[in-house]
């Protein structure tokens, strides 16, 4: 049986290289495509999971950590007297304008702490140092910055509306779902920048708790003194922000479109090639029918060229995925190709053409094995 199946795979290779083809190409376009959206979804939280807060206090009805609204600083004071509270502190996100020295202007997501280190953000420096930041006028940008500020390097200055900074470094990692590059400033001079909407202002309290200290109870004890503030767990607010953009934006359903049409290209290939290869080869199946074969038998000889089908198909999208990585990089994306997914989509790949064999299957199943002695 074995056999078999191979000697009709390989009986048309023009076809068996179409099937294959067809196979590749939809695990490509679902390896890209998802691929794209698990990277941006990572974006979206990975200052979230990168910190080491426990919990995180924000405005009511915050939808993720790039969108915020303001309240009282003072908020700080009411946290770190909770029990089981280690340390809180402040921290401001917010957009700000950067004007570049050729007089066009961008847009920068500035992430403000009075001590970074503390917090491990951020979490990758390739050049300089954040304790540094509240010395004086200065800016740690990202990697990420570097298209949209036309380069930049250390010694350099930027103007965040209106206030002259100097790039004493740049790290690495931090970006935003918007693709947005982050600064990171001193938190009293994002205050300074912009007056009117952050004096006395914070957009978050990030709070870490004693080694022991219940969650729950601590998270209670802050909801109960803050009754105008949210306060999420690490996991719980990594989630939301996540939500957020796939729930208000529509890629939630771009993605499972791409995936079903993915998945519906390649089930009507495997399903078109190997439906026409089985009838160009009833003899054979005939023949195993009339020598005592089942219709287990037979169905299994459909089964593996299908598998067949599948594994070939799979190799040639994973290697079509894994080379337009640098691509999709080289344009400030991210492919997140890990090996769980990998094996999800391998897995689904098994599963789809297998369903696309069944169409075969009814056909053989009926065959009557006389057929054998009229050919």
């Amino acid at each position: 049986m074995v056999d078999l199946a191979w000697k009709i795979v390989w009986h048309d290779k023009i076809r068996f290289l179409i099937t294959v083809s067809g196979v590749g190409f939809a695990v490509a376009l679902v390896f890209i495509q998802v691929g794209l959206f698990r990277g941006l979804l990572g974006n979206a939280s990975v200052t979230i999971e990168r910190a080491s807060a426990d919990l995180w206090v924000t405005a009511r009805n915050a939808p993720n950590v790039d969108l915020t609204s303001t309240f009282p600083e003072t908020h700080v004071e009411r946290v770190r007297s909770v029990p089981g509270v280690a340390r809180a502190d402040n921290l401001i996100v917010w957009f700000s304008r950067v004007s570049q020295p050729d007089g066009a202007t961008e847009e920068a997501l500035l992430y403000a702490l009075e001590d970074f280190s503390r917090w491990n953000l951020p979490w990758s420096i390739r050049e300089g140092d954040a304790d540094d930041l509240r010395r004086g006028k200065f800016v740690l940008l990202d990697d990420s910055a570097t298209k949209r500020f036309r380069g930049f390097a250390a010694g350099d200055h930027r103007e965040f509306y209106g206030q002259r900074l100097k790039v004493i470094g740049r790290t690495s990692g931090a970006v935003s779902f918007t693709t947005v590059p982050l600064a990171f400033v001193d938190y009293r001079l994002a205050q300074s920048m912009m007056p009117q909407e952050l004096r006395g202002r914070t957009t978050y309290i990030l709070v870490k708790l004693s080694p022991g200290a219940d969650v729950v109870r601590a998270r209670e004890e802050i909801r109960r003194r803050l009754p105008n503030n949210d306060v999420w767990t690490r996991d719980e607010w990594a989630a939301r922000s996540r939500a957020y953009w796939t729930d208000t934006t529509g890629l939630g359903l771009n993605m499972l479109m791409t995936v079903a049409l993915g998945g519906f290209v390649g089930v009507i290939v495997v399903a078109q090639t190997l439906y026409t290869s089985t009838g160009e080869h009833l003899g054979e199946f005939a023949t195993v029918k009339a020598i005592g074969g089942r219709n287990a038998d037979v169905l299994a000889v459909i089964a593996k060229q299908a598998v067949i089908a599948a594994l070939v198909g799979f190799a040639m999208g994973a290697i079509l995925a894994a080379a337009a990585r640098p691509v999709v990089a080289a344009l400030g994306l991210r492919l997140d190709l890990t090996p769980s997914f990998a094996a999800e989509v391998f897995l689904g790949t098994i599963g789809l053409c297998l369903v696309a064999s069944s169409v075969s299957f009814r056909r053989v199943a009926r065959l009557d094995p006389a057929m054998v002695f009229r050919i």
